[in-house]
């Protein structure tokens, strides 16, 4: 079976591709805080001691969360 050489195929009108869920997150809280992201996307893990890391480990896990967070972060405005 011969696979390509680029598995991942190519997004072109998707304005996330190639941006790190780490880099969204850091971004947000850069942009809004913790506290602000918690009042607009209603998680634990914004609310309750929050960090990148725990952040990281629930979104990847919870696509609806995820689908916000990716919202909020399409939001901001681009410099």
């Amino acid at each position: 079976m011969n696979l390509p050489n680029n598995p991942k195929p190519e997004q072109p009108n998707n304005p996330l591709h190639g941006i790190k869920l780490a880099d969204v997150l850091e971004t947000l809280v850069k942009h809004h805080g913790w506290e602000k992201m918690a009042l607009k996307i209603n998680i634990n893990c914004f609310k309750n001691d929050p960090s990148i890391k725990s952040s990281l480990t629930f979104l990847r896990k919870t696509p609806w969360a995820r689908d916000k967070v990716e919202r909020l972060y399409l939001q901001i405005p681009k410099r």
